[in-house]
């Protein structure tokens, strides 16, 4: 017996299986084909302009973090650096000037006095970059020096007067108070001014390589493709045309810009990565080794003026010297094999053989602090022998300036290349919406000029 099928019921409103594929497209297919060609060209043409304002936009952001990388952010983060360098080089080199004598005090006096003019010329650049919109952070910091500069070298003075008069450089003199104020004030603000640039440079360089505006520009693009696609289908279907030459234009614009900018984003992205892991980072590294080598030596020499007998001065040694390494994990090890293969290996692998020897002779210096020979320990913190802690320090110091410079030298050359990766995309990305919207508005025109 055959089974009946049950007819729907009157008023109903299911739309058969077959069918439900284009039941939202039925409101387009029942417009006249003019009509339907005049949606395509004003959507069409709409989403080509709409995929060049969002491509020109996120090119300019990223192009435009990679000049700011070059241009501002790593030549700030350089002066902050320098800065704090110079400001620590200078009372290391105050302290040198009395107990090593008159007589070879002037080249350590012409010392200091070159790295504070350096340390005001850095302040003042630094000033003037961060301007009235500087955070509450930074204006503090800036202001610290600004005001504390003058401080030490007033105090610094002092004790120049006095050593002229014959006094004595003891535990409380001028010039340890000198170097208290450098290491309670101006290098605690030097140090946080550092962070700051440095945080500005990790943050530009981050947004140089962002990916999500990247992925939103390339997911658009895909978009686009598809409708142009089927577009050129529907056409083929309706007047038996295999091509639309305007059509096939806007298509190929799209291809050929979409691949610039994924090129143009690797390229940039590899370079820009490359300076920071080779360049930027163990540069960071090495600032910090110098900066605590440099404090270390500081200690060496108001451990020699004030001849108390302080075990904290060997202790802080200590603590220098874990961080500075050679050793896992340690600064001057990490520097080296991030810079391994390139211009600053050499001189980071001799900095760590020259930090032992120096390690050598300041345990040798400490123990002739014990033992109240003072004379020799003088003659060895401060004699300019070979065979001196002054020499060891000059050599481990030319070291880590040399590897420095030839880390910046690769970040630079590594960020330019990546700021250059972008040149001209901005413009080929507007080029090529314009193209793509003629073409798809002359492509479309021509067919809806067979209805007239």
């Amino acid at each position: 017996m055959a089974l009946l099928s049950k007819s729907p019921k009157r008023g109903s409103h299911a739309v058969p299986a077959a069918g439900r594929r284009h039941y939202f497209a039925r409101p387009f297919a029942q417009v006249t084909t003019p009509a339907q060609l005049w949606i395509l060209i004003v959507g069409l043409v709409a989403a080509c302009l709409a995929w060049g304002a969002v491509g020109a936009w996120t090119v300019s952001q990223h192009a435009s973090a990679a000049v700011d990388v070059v241009s501002a952010s790593e030549p700030l983060s350089l002066d902050a650096q320098r800065m704090y360098q110079s400001l620590s080089d200078a009372d290391v080199t105050a302290t040198t000037v009395f107990p090593s004598g008159a007589q070879q005090s002037l080249p350590a006096r012409q010392r200091y006095q070159s790295d504070i003019a350096q340390a005001a010329e850095d302040l003042a650049r630094l000033k003037d970059a961060a301007g009235a919109g500087a955070g509450r952070r930074l204006a503090g910091s800036l202001a610290a020096i600004s005001s504390g500069l003058p401080i030490y070298t007033a105090y610094v003075a002092e004790a120049q007067a006095d050593y002229s008069l014959g006094f004595q450089l003891t535990g409380g003199s001028f010039i340890q108070v000198a170097s208290e104020e450098m290491h309670l004030t101006l290098l605690p603000a030097a140090s946080s001014i550092y962070e700051e640039e440095k945080s500005a440079l990790g943050a530009a360089s981050a947004s140089a390589t962002s990916l999500p505006s990247i992925i939103v520009s390339l997911a658009l693009s895909v978009v686009i493709g598809i409708a142009l696609y089927r577009a050129q289908r529907w056409l083929s279907q309706r007047t038996r045309r295999r091509v639309n030459h305007g059509l096939l234009v806007a298509s190929a614009a799209l291809t050929v810009c979409t691949l610039w900018l994924i090129g143009a984003f690797a390229l940039a992205r590899a370079d820009l990565q490359q300076g920071a892991e080779h360049g930027s980072a163990p540069s960071e590294l090495l600032a910090q080794a110098s900066i605590d080598v440099q404090q270390a030596r500081g200690d060496e020499l108001l451990n020699l003026i004030s001849r108390s007998g302080d075990a904290s001065f060997e202790q802080n040694f200590d603590v220098v010297r874990r961080q500075l390494g050679p050793g896992p994990g340690t600064l001057l090890t990490v520097a080296a094999a991030s810079s391994s293969g390139g211009p600053g290996g050499r001189p980071a692998a001799a900095a760590a053989n020259d930090a032992q020897a120096w390690y050598a002779l300041n345990e040798k210096i400490y123990r002739l602090d014990l033992a109240a020979n003072y004379s020799a320990e003088t003659q060895l913190v401060t004699g300019t022998g070979a065979g001196s802690s002054a020499a060891g320090f000059g050599r481990l110091e030319a070291d880590l300036s040399q590897a420095m410079a030839a880390d910046q030298v690769i970040f630079r050359s590594s960020a330019t290349a990546g700021a250059d990766a972008f040149a001209g995309l901005e413009v080929g990305v507007i080029a090529a919406a314009l193209l793509m919207s003629a073409g798809c508005a002359w492509g479309l025109t021509r067919r809806l000029a067979e209805y007239r």
